[in-house]
């Protein structure tokens, strides 16, 4: 097995199940914007993952792909108060967000204005239409993907499964809650020998892989 790749959208628990691949003892990158991020982590998440699943599919054969659903009920008004939240710091020429991020959100959520994120129309088409590029790209291989939703009491199990790992092995019996109520913070504040950060002590690469 060469990477593991969580390629959710956000708010679909990516940092759930983040905080899982720690557990279980793999080096893990919530977010990854260095080649040194890449390297080290075994289990890598968030941006640019769900953007360029198929390019790091190419650069690191053999990897596997975990693909997080989340009912629509419950991913609109989160998706929509997060990029709400982020949308100055998406747009500005003059700073902000970092490159790799701001490419990633603006390709996603296309066309990215304040008027379409505050459309439940517009946001469910993005999250169905990066879905659908989802299972049409591994339609012919599904040894390589993974689906699943935390909330459901199965997920757990079938991660496990999908990884080769017995349960009597973890730690845990299924995914922790956390980022509730909104927060997207938890992860920056996670103390863990296998948590590999996200950039170089603020810096970032221009090219990842």
């Amino acid at each position: 097995m060469n990477k593991i790749f969580i390629i959710g959208l956000p708010r679909t628990a990516t940092t759930s199940v983040c905080l899982a691949m720690l557990g279980l003892g793999f080096k893990t990158a919530h977010n990854a914007y260095t080649q040194h991020a890449f390297n080290e982590a075994q289990v890598l998440a968030d941006t640019p993952i769900f953007c360029d699943y198929q390019h790091l599919d190419c650069h690191y054969p053999e990897s596997k792909f975990i693909y997080l659903t989340r009912e629509a009920s419950v991913w609109l008004p989160s998706i929509k108060q997060l990029l709400q939240r982020m949308m100055t710091n998406l747009q500005r020429n003059d700073g902000g967000f970092n490159p790799h991020l701001k490419r990633c959100y603006n390709e996603v959520f296309s066309p990215l204005t304040i008027d379409n994120i505050a459309q439940d129309d517009f946001l469910l088409q993005c999250y169905q239409r990066h879905q659908q590029q989802v299972f049409r790209y591994f339609k012919h291989r599904p040894s390589n993907l993974l689906t699943i939703d935390v909330s459901k009491p199965e997920s757990y199990q079938q991660l496990l499964a999908f990884l080769g790992i017995e349960p009597s092995q973890a730690k845990a019996n299924g995914f922790e809650k956390i980022n509730i109520g909104g927060k997207v913070k938890a992860w920056q504040a996670l103390n863990n020998t296998l948590k590999i950060e996200s950039t170089n002590k603020g810096r970032i690469d221009k090219v990842l892989y």
